[in-house]
């Protein structure tokens, strides 16, 4: 999730006005009524939201909006889809790196760089083989150059700026989420690959939160820095799979986490904190052993709220937008298999709980507010719909 939502915000938005609009006068009666569909999903506070499916695609990760109100779409299997002011598939984005999807690795994060209206840069992760050994993979993020047309774009000058350290066996617990800060740092979440310790080790970057300058650069400043080498980049260590990051807007950073079995967490991320994973969680190991709870180790930073069962949390957005006044603030979160946007209410003091829960009864992947507050969430696996979501009519 990208802290530049200024930029989709000062342009017209055709995409978000075009999703709710019926066609033209010229369109059958039968054709405007089909394009006008939506349907209502409850929320567990007794609200509902209005739903209009614009798309479909096959495993998508992530979403973000262009200065023009256009979008970017991307799938696991390595597609990167432009999408045209009626939310609808454009053309394909060529030229971006080649992934084999395995486990849950794959095609990653799309976000723009904050000069992207100049440079028309973006930043891509993904997960990536070994060169020497096949058995290992690791996330890597990478800036490249976006030239867009009417049916698609391309990508070109293409560098990659990060890769965690080290590669491993499996293909779980990339994390690589992506924001970036007001301040312009560029914040990748890493996960623990599956590998417990590795969280708590500064001689790794897995189960951390990395910061870097926009070329990918080391900041001087990190809290870590003078240690060098994979210790130099970490920003908070202690977490285990992030899959959402996000700027609200008082500059606070969010992430939320996969517990092991339960105990899955929202954080608010603190300069320089260690998150306790594997040493502490609200939830257990998967074969049953126990892991201690956060208040007996309280040399960790405890997570703003958690859930016990798991909701899953994949794709985060702090919400800012106009169009639901009672959400702002709020972190939207989305659930896999708890199948819903849960939307969590953060006070002032950073402390946060669970406001309402929306359940499709389908998995989401990714949440990303619209350029007119409007809500859109991605739908996980084959056939996944994207939603855009509205204030009941």
């Amino acid at each position: 999730m990208l802290h530049l939502k200024s930029i989709a915000l000062a342009a017209v938005s055709a995409f978000a006005l075009a999703a709710c609009a019926s066609p033209g006068s010229d369109a059958p009666a039968s054709e405007a009524a089909a394009a006008d569909v939506g349907f209502l999903i409850s929320g567990t506070d007794g609200s509902s939201v209005r739903a209009v499916a614009l798309e479909t695609f096959d495993n998508p990760w992530a979403m973000t909006f262009l200065p023009d109100g256009r979008a970017l779409v991307t799938e696991k299997g390595g597609v990167i889809w432009l999408l045209d002011a009626n939310g609808k598939k454009a053309g394909k984005v060529t030229g971006g790196p080649e992934v084999e999807a395995r486990g849950q690795g794959g095609l990653g994060d799309i976000i723009l760089h904050p000069d992207f209206a100049t440079t028309g840069q973006i930043y891509l992760s993904y997960a990536e083989r070994d060169a020497d050994n096949d058995e290992l993979s690791g996330a890597a993020v990478e800036i490249a150059k976006l030239t867009l047309g009417e049916t698609g774009g391309v990508l070109s000058e293409r560098s990659v700026l990060w890769r965690q350290f080290e590669s491993v066996e499996g293909n779980g617990h990339y994390g690589h989420r992506l924001a970036v800060s007001p301040d312009r740092f560029l914040f990748i979440s890493s996960g623990e690959r599956q590998k417990f310790t590795p969280a708590q080790d500064m001689g790794s970057t897995l189960g951390k939160v990395v910061r870097l300058n926009l070329d990918g650069s080391v900041p001087a400043d990190n809290p870590f820095a003078a240690q060098g080498g994979p210790a130099a980049e970490v920003w908070t260590l202690g977490h285990r799979n992030p899959l959402g990051l996000a700027f609200a807007a008082d500059g606070k950073l969010w992430l939320h986490e996969m517990g092991p079995r339960h105990g899955d967490e929202l954080n608010l991320i603190v300069r320089g904190q260690n998150y306790g994973y594997p040493e502490v969680s609200n939830g257990n190991h998967y074969d049953g052993r126990d892991i201690p709870d956060h208040p007996t180790r309280p040399e960790f930073a405890a997570p703003a709220t958690f859930w016990v069962p798991a909701i899953s949390p994949a794709g985060l957005d702090i919400y800012e937008g106009a169009l639901f006044p009672a959400w702002a603030g709020n972190a939207l979160i989305g659930g896999l298999s708890s199948e819903a946007l849960v939307r969590v209410a953060i006070a002032a003091d950073g402390k946060a709980a669970e406001a309402a829960r929306y359940e499709s009864g389908k998995r989401v992947r990714e949440v990303e507010e619209g350029p007119d507050g409007a809500v859109y969430v991605l739908e996980d696996k084959e056939d996944a719909r994207l939603l855009h979501l509205t204030p009941p009519q």
